[in-house]
């Protein structure tokens, strides 16, 4: 990462993790872009206050700063990725985030704008793709390859081998088995163990719960 200046896209509980991480790494963080006030407990509380993407191209230029994409990534909500390609466009680049409470091999490959949160581990020869969240406490193993604009929600185990493509979601805690290939925004529902290949544009769930009653276990 340059060590330029880097501001921060948006205000919400990622962008505020992000934020702590930043800091406490001591690393130069000197704006958010938010529309409304920050709240006074935030670690974003403090820094300069931009409330528009417009007065953001205003204010800095590329060549100035680098950007922290704070919006979260949920299924069906492209906005983290257009604004990391919206950006990217205009000659902006996007700063990695990375936990120094992660545990991360020496021969990785992390593409711009990466973010490795808490906890997290990552194995030998694994990449990640540009833009990616591998999220708190996940476990991405050995030659892994994770595509671009892809998020590794918390307590995720991907085994060896394991390749997504782009915009892939999977979900909170879910088991995907070695060498198995995850399509195209694609969908692993949280609580998912994936066994088999898994195509584009497909959402994975768990078997539904069922309650049995007290009565039904007599």
């Amino acid at each position: 990462m340059a060590n330029k200046p880097l501001v921060m896209l948006g205000a919400g509980g990622h962008a505020a993790v992000l934020a702590e991480i930043l800091l406490e790494q001591k690393l130069p963080l000197i704006a958010v872009v938010a529309p409304d006030p920050i709240p006074a407990n935030s670690p974003l509380a403090g820094l300069k206050r931009i409330t528009s993407d417009e007065q953001l191209l205003s204010t800095y230029s590329p060549v100035e700063v680098w950007l922290v994409n704070g919006l979260g990534s949920i299924p069906d909500n492209n906005l983290r990725w257009w604004i990391f390609e919206f950006f990217s466009e205009k000659g902006y680049r996007f700063a990695h985030v990375i936990s120094p409470k992660a545990n991360l091999s020496n021969y990785l490959e992390l593409a711009e704008g990466v973010q490795i949160m808490m906890g997290v581990q990552v194995q030998t020869n694994a990449s990640i793709g540009k833009n990616s969240i591998i999220n708190t406490g996940a476990t991405v193993e050995h030659d892994c390859k994770i595509g671009a604009h892809n998020h590794i929600a918390p307590g995720v185990t991907l085994s060896g081998g394991v390749i997504t493509a782009e915009q892939v979601h999977i979900g909170t805690g879910a088991s995907v088995i070695q060498n198995i290939q995850i399509g195209e925004q694609a969908v692993i529902g949280a609580g998912t163990t994936v066994v088999r290949d898994v195509p584009a544009q497909q959402r994975i769930i768990p078997a539904a719960s069922r309650v049995i009653s007290k009565e039904s276990t007599k």
